[in-house]
């Protein structure tokens, strides 16, 4: 049973999480190796909670912790939501598993990492998985739970039990592939979109209205292979046979993006991605979806 968590990293993630557990009435202590990061955290975590119209009383569940070792030492269930940075992750999982209990669930929340690769160093591999979060992790219900070579049936069925009694849905994800379902599937959408844009088929604004406005309106409600057996799976060969030989289908990186990143033309940070923003149009954007996730989720 898992009644306390630690979480490791205070960033947009783990101040989420931490917010999640702590509303499902679980002690929750947190650690980071930003002493600015983690000394902003609760002050973080109710303006979150107030921008849900909820009280700050299920701050009181979160702790601060500045030493790893305290935070993971009494905990069922040990969460790391660092960077996406290979080695980092290797190694902290490496000082987790020296100070926590034997038999607490080690989890990383990696966007795309083959979870094998982050628990290469911890020894007792059946209780590490993956728990890939969507952002925000607080009002999107969707958790993937990937199972890594050496997980053990019981480490899934106990996450996913866990995460059910906290509202939320988690999906297991069978085979620890580099990002699991979700990303692979919003990738595969941005290669092709990218790549239209690349090969002068239409430009970025278009990509967006198109994707918004047509199956993208459906989604929430028509998953892509339900659509295939709505329509047909005879239709649905007939137009592979047309399309799929046509689609982009590079393994490497679009030149186009890249020469964006080359260019410091790194999207919302810089105000000019594959489209320009101002100022105004950041803030309306950010405020869209998060409404639109309040409306569908809470």
């Amino acid at each position: 049973m898992i009644r306390r968590v630690a979480i490791i990293g205070t960033g947009l993630m783990g101040a989420g999480l931490a917010l999640v557990f702590a509303s499902g009435g679980h002690e929750v202590r947190v650690t980071d190796s930003v002493p600015k990061s983690l000394a902003t955290l609760k002050e973080r975590v109710a303006d979150l909670l107030k921008s849900l119209g909820k009280g700050d009383d299920i701050v009181a569940r979160i702790t601060a912790v500045p030493k790893l070792a305290d935070t993971v030492a009494e905990s069922e269930l040990v969460i790391e939501a660092v960077p996406e940075k290979l080695e980092l992750k290797q190694k902290l999982f490496e000082e987790i598993e020296a100070a926590a209990h034997p038999d607490a669930i080690l989890a990383s929340n990696t966007s795309g990492i083959p979870i094998g690769r982050i628990m290469a160093l911890v020894k007792r591999k059946e209780r590490a998985l993956g728990t890939h979060w969507w952002n925000p992790p607080y009002l999107v219900p969707l958790v993937e739970v990937i199972q890594a070579e050496q997980t053990s049936p019981a480490t899934i069925e106990a996450m996913m039990k866990f995460l059910k009694e906290l509202g939320k849905l988690p999906v297991h994800v069978k085979k620890d592939v580099p990002g699991f379902v979700g990303n692979r599937l919003q990738h595969a959408l941005w290669r092709e979109a990218i790549s239209l844009v690349e090969k002068g088929v239409c430009d970025a604004e278009t990509i967006d209205l198109v994707a918004k406005n047509s199956f993208g309106a459906r989604l929430a409600v028509l998953g892509p292979l339900e659509n295939a057996d709505l329509v047909g799976t005879d239709l649905t060969l007939d137009i592979h046979k047309l399309v799929l030989a046509d689609l982009e289908d590079s393994h490497a990186p679009s030149p186009l993006l890249q020469a964006l990143v080359d260019a410091g033309k790194l999207g919302f940070k810089s105000h000019q991605g594959f489209r320009h923003w101002t100022d105004h149009e950041i803030t309306v954007l950010r405020s869209t979806v998060a409404n639109h996730l309040k409306k569908s989720f809470t």
